[in-house]
């Protein structure tokens, strides 16, 4: 691997997650988009389609997201060429900005598979994919969507689905609902996370790291007046961290993220490996089943690893944790294919 200027691994660092937020007309995007914006302390951008009704609440993209920029043209699929994505995201991801992440509201009739690989092969230095999230309406599915023997393709891309409108279904018939479209989900995509919501609420801290839990003192409460109005349909992820003083094995910490624990949405960190004595760093992402790794300065060991997700068994998911950064045996080889792998990935991811 080639040696970095501190600059170039400053920028690998400070990649911007970009998430795709897809779903059928009606379902719920953009109430589920307004909510993301009522997190305190987060720095969103958002990309929105011209095509069709966006309406996102415009007291909340005043006070809470620094540029939002809007891609003409039609659905983002439709477009000829990556260009108009492109030149929208380079805008958003820069470093003055300090957003914490972009969001890609798609109008309803976007392809998610096509969006999720603009992104993904995006020419913008300062982007890694977020994840896509595809939000179904828990009470038209059936009747909008989901109206053929195979599930609709569209679910297939998704890393999270977020069934919307839960609370409009009378409560004896909630369950089955969620387990009914959980189980179509799971026909064409066995690894998506599948989450219930009413009123578009998830926890931001799902998709994407948050600056602080309190809401700046120059900002109208617009948020925390929201925040407030809904607090009993906000469902909290679970998280569990593990830390280690010294070098990692890597092939420990790519198991674990090529089979993250039950209930792991998301794992983010950085870890040091030592290779041809020398200490390498990494900052390694995991979003669904979507690896991200690139290099990072490592002026000294130290590893730390934090897991995020729904239904999380925290202490089970601690135990893993521990074991991809816990030091390497000294009486037991390292084993020679992990470092490759991290490698593999690291190329994959740039």
């Amino acid at each position: 691997m080639p040696d970095q200027t501190a600059s170039e691994h400053r920028a690998q660092e400070r990649r911007v997650p970009v998430v795709v937020l897809t779903g059928h007309l009606g379902a719920g995007k953009t109430t589920v988009l307004n909510h993301l914006l009522q997190r305190p302390g987060g720095r969103i951008g958002v990309v929105v389609n011209d095509f069709g009704d966006i309406n996102v609440d415009a007291g909340l993209v005043v006070g809470q997201v620094d540029e939002p920029a809007s891609i003409s043209g039609g659905c983002l699929c439709c477009l000829p060429d990556t260009g108009g994505l492109d030149d929208a995201l380079e805008r958003l991801t820069h470093p003055r900005l300090r957003l914490d992440a972009v969001v890609v509201e798609a109008s309803g009739i976007a392809d998610p598979l096509t969006l999720s690989r603009l992104v993904r092969f995006s020419g913008v230095e300062r982007v890694r994919p977020g994840g896509v999230v595809e939000v179904v309406d828990a009470v038209e599915h059936f009747r909008t969507v989901d109206t053929r023997e195979r599930p609709p393709a569209r679910l297939a891309a998704a890393s999270l689905v977020v069934v919307n409108k839960t609370d409009r279904l009378p409560r004896a018939r909630r369950e089955a609902a969620l387990a009914r479209i959980e189980r179509r989900v799971r026909e064409v995509n066995p690894v998506a996370h599948v989450v219930g919501s009413a009123h578009g609420r998830i926890d931001p801290e799902l998709l994407f790291d948050v600056a602080c839990g309190e809401d700046p003192g120059d900002e109208l409460p617009l948020a925390a007046l929201r925040r407030d109005a809904h607090a009993d349909d906000h469902v909290h992820v679970g998280a569990a961290t593990a830390r280690s003083p010294g070098t990692v094995d890597p092939a420990r910490v790519i198991d674990l993220l090529e089979q993250p624990p039950p209930g792991c949405y998301r794992i983010k960190g950085r870890v040091t490996v030592q290779s041809a004595g020398r200490l390498r760093g990494y900052v390694v992402h995991l979003v669904g089943r979507s690896i991200h790794i690139s290099s990072s300065q490592a002026g000294r060991a130290g590893s730390e690893l934090v897991a995020v997700g729904m239904h999380l068994d925290v202490d089970r998911t601690r135990a893993r944790l521990e074991d991809a950064v816990a030091a390497p045996a000294r009486d037991l080889p390292i084993r020679a294919d992990g470092f490759r792998r991290l490698q593999r990935y690291r190329r994959l991811s740039t």
